[in-house]
């Protein structure tokens, strides 16, 4: 966003601060409805739908991201925050008055249509306001708005629920969402500058429906879609067709959804790479912290949920940090270095200490270290990639970054259930059988070799997080550190092409 007069701190202040409450809608969405789940199937049936009420927020929230960038960059940031919160906004208040899980499950993805803007397009936002050497510092507080949500989410959607009634937790969004609106409307300037004005109408629903058949293969592919189903074969011809439809669409197209040259820049391509593959091992392993432990550590349901506060604190730790070190040095790539190589070496502590049955002593402070090596690399990826870019790329290349880690994180879940599922079949068998030799002893024989067996397996999901996330580190050693820039919307130095 290129403004007639510089911006002012209280301006930047109000902006962020709206910013922020935009973001904690969209993450708390993602967390308080878990909890209500039992009683709005209580309420309104529909038991063998219920994973949609998640899975169609994801789905319509990852599938539009990109759009969100490319018509930022067109129209403006204004009007798509605006948009992207309204949308949102009337979804919430669609969710409320649902009478249906059918009319649920379609509500809550008109939310995940807004909410899948919401991230892009803050972090657009914060580059166009803030210069990179100081840019970490605001990036960086983004990790403490997920940070935050993850914990009071589950916490605020039971009791809403228990003292009012689940239809809340989507109305407690309209207040919020109000003043979010009225800040960002008062205090986020109109452009001075715009850039051409020409959507790529067709581009736009090949991308769209091409993602969507994709992620809804990787969504429900193996688990509520056997893998040799009709859904999945006929999701996959539509993404293979229709994303080599799009291929060829954009270089005919004269301003195309995602511009041809945006993949000729190096950094942008070495960083969706290492986003992409960091996540996949990140929330493959870290979705069955939970799992390891109640069922391998004996831990409840409650305790097992703070476990993982550890990482939390990490990320948090580690971006407040990472800001006042690029601010002062304005180099990011020696960092992130750093940050991935504590992760390599935090998930095959995670892996080692599951496999060999160690306790909370080594557990914890790996997942803390994990936490804290991720945290040096979310927020400076984004700024190398907005530091690279001109201008009127600048917000579909934070759009697409932020689409690869989601993409990243969805494959990582789907291959990490997989392998569970592969080693838990595979000596899940052969342990009941050796328990039989136990005659009338054998439950507890079984109890305890099924454990064993979970054990082995999740650490065979760390092992793997492990695998990418070096895989990650070797890709980040390619890419190129430009100089950061002291004017929030100054052109890159250089802009390095394969």
């Amino acid at each position: 966003m290129t403004t007639d007069a510089p911006v002012s701190a209280r301006e930047i202040r109000s902006v962020y601060l709206a910013l922020m409450a935009v973001l904690g809608l969209g993450a708390l969405d993602q967390s308080i409805v878990a909890t209500a789940l039992p009683r709005i199937v209580g309420d309104l049936g529909g038991m063998a739908h219920l994973s949609w009420v998640v899975t169609a927020y994801v789905l319509a929230s990852t599938a539009t991201m990109p759009l969100y960038g490319k018509l930022a960059d067109q129209y403006g940031r204004r009007p798509m925050i605006f948009t992207a919160l309204t949308t949102f906004l009337l979804g919430s208040v669609l969710c409320g008055f649902a009478q249906s899980m059918t009319q649920l499950i379609a509500f809550r993805a008109v939310q995940g249509m807004g909410s899948g803007g919401f991230m892009p397009l803050a972090q657009i936002i914060i580059g166009d306001l803030v210069p990179p050497k100081e840019r970490a510092r605001r990036q960086g507080s983004i990790a403490i708005v997920f940070a935050v949500t993850s914990v009071l989410g589950p916490v605020l959607g039971g009791m809403m629920t228990d003292l009012l009634s689940w239809h809340w937790i989507f109305f407690i969004n309209l207040p919020v969402g109000a003043l979010a609106f009225y800040a960002i409307a008062h205090s986020l300037r109109k452009p001075a500058v715009t850039h051409a004005h020409r959507i790529d109408y067709l581009g736009s629903v090949l991308l769209t429906v091409s993602i969507t058949a994709l992620l809804l293969i990787l969504a429900l592919g193996g688990t509520e879609w056997a893998w040799d189903s009709v859904q999945v074969e006929v999701c996959a011809v539509l993404a293979v067709v229709l994303g080599g439809w799009l291929l060829v669409h954009l270089r005919r197209a004269a301003e195309p959804v995602l511009p041809p040259d945006l993949f000729a820049n190096r950094v942008f391509n070495v960083a969706s790479i290492v986003m992409a593959l960091t996540f996949m091992g990140l929330m493959g392993a870290s979705v069955f912290f939970p799992l390891f432990f109640q069922l391998v550590m004996g831990s409840s349901p409650a305790h097992s949920g703070m476990m993982t506060v550890a990482m939390m604190v990490g990320m948090i730790a580690s971006s407040t940090l990472n800001g006042r070190v690029l601010s002062h040095s304005g180099r990011y790539k020696a960092v992130q270095v750093a940050g991935l190589a504590g992760a390599v070496l935090a998930f095959g502590v995670l892996a080692w200490g599951m496999d060999t049955a160690r306790g909370y002593w080594i557990i914890e402070p790996a997942i803390f270290l994990l936490g804290a090596g991720l945290g040096l690399v979310m927020p400076n990826m984004t700024i190398a990639v907005q530091n690279a870019l001109p201008i009127p790329r600048r917000g579909v290349g934070t759009a697409m970054l932020t689409f690869f880690r989601s993409l990243g994180g969805l494959l990582g879940v789907t291959g990490s259930g997989a392998i569970l599922a592969h080693q838990v079949h595979a000596h899940g068998i052969a342990a009941v059988a050796r328990a039989g030799a136990h005659g009338a002893g054998a439950l507890p024989a079984v109890q305890a070799l099924t454990v064993e067996v979970y054990r082995h397996a999740i650490a065979n999901i760390f092992g793997a997080g492990a695998v990418l996330a070096l895989a990650a580190l070797v890709v980040l050693l390619f890419l190129p550190e430009l100089p950061l820039s002291g004017h929030p919307v100054a052109a890159p130095a250089a802009t390095p092409t394969e």
